[in-house]
């Protein structure tokens, strides 16, 4: 049984066939990734599933260096053929950001990004957190975020995708601890929805990763408060899935790694045409063809 409400029938806490990087439907054959958070966690499995898949050229990004070292050894030693490019960077530092970017990329294009840098800030509720304090975590989270983003675009191929590694607070009231953080992941969801919709080529996926055993889920209290856990590789696995053709359909969706992917691929021109698993208003916009947002305002 799933523990939360979930779209699919079963539900997945660790990896499975579907999403396996071997699958040649979801090969990253010559393909470039930057990976951000890169060193640790959810974004170091995350580069080990796409070296597995295929990837010819892997960026790291992370503010210390040695995890970053760490990650790439494990994936050279395995993965030979593939260049794997550290960059000890703090994302919220734009001349860092930058600089990253461009020494890796070079005269070439970015096909995938995956964003998953973020802190959580203060651990209160709005009635008693430090202003200051509470301002500036979800600042730091918004501006590493754009600062990514902008980078990104300047070196993003035609039809590259972006995988924004979001959390469930931004839409589910878990505690009323963390409001910096909820509020922040909120700002985020909409700053790359927003450059997805001024850039249509783009597939911009937006994915709660589930409860993983990370540095910064151990400080939130995570897995203790929740009593449920995921392995790393369903989030690593769900995000080659995502970059591959078979996930198109979910562009711009709102999804949580643990639901099935096979089940979602059976609905998928419901959940293509209509609000299903979007964050906005509910009930509204209607579904009705005289309404329809283009990138330069609403047409009747």
């Amino acid at each position: 049984m799933a523990p939360f409400p979930s779209p699919t029938s079963t539900w997945h806490s660790n990896t499975y066939p579907s999403l396996s990087p071997t699958r040649p439907e979801l090969s990253a054959k010559g393909k470039t990734v930057v990976v951000t958070g890169g060193g640790t966690g959810i974004g170091a499995e995350t580069a080990r599933y796409f070296a597995e898949a295929g990837a010819s050229r892997i960026a790291l990004l992370g503010r210390r260096e040695q995890p970053l070292l760490d990650t790439k050894a494990s994936i050279e030693h395995k993965f030979a053929d593939v260049e794997v490019f550290v960059a000890s960077t703090d994302v919220t530092k734009k001349d860092e950001v930058d600089a990253a970017f461009a020494k890796f990329v070079g005269d070439g294009k970015i096909h995938v990004l995956v964003s998953n840098a973020a802190v959580i800030g203060p651990h209160d509720p709005v009635d008693v957190v430090d202003c200051d304090k509470f301002l500036e975590a979800i600042q730091q989270n918004l501006k590493g975020s754009l600062l990514v983003a902008q980078a990104f675009l300047t070196y993003a191929a035609t039809d590259a995708v972006v995988i924004e590694v979001n959390s469930a607070v931004a839409h589910v009231n878990f505690t009323t601890r963390f409001a910096s953080y909820t509020i922040a992941k909120l700002a985020i969801f909409r700053l790359w929805d927003s450059l997805a919709v001024a850039n249509p080529e783009l597939s911009v996926f937006h994915i709660h990763p589930g409860i993983v055993e990370t540095a910064m889920n151990k400080e939130a209290g995570g897995i203790d408060a929740v009593g449920h856990a995921d392995d790393v590789s369903l989030p690593a696995s769900f995000n080659v899935w995502l970059a591959s053709p078979e996930a198109r359909f979910l562009k711009g969706k709102y999804l949580w790694a643990s639901w099935d992917v096979d089940e979602l691929k059976a609905k998928a021109k419901e959940i293509e045409a209509g609000p299903q698993l979007s964050l906005g208003l509910v009930g509204w916009p209607f579904q009705d063809d005289s309404w329809n947002f283009q990138s330069d305002g609403w047409k009747f």
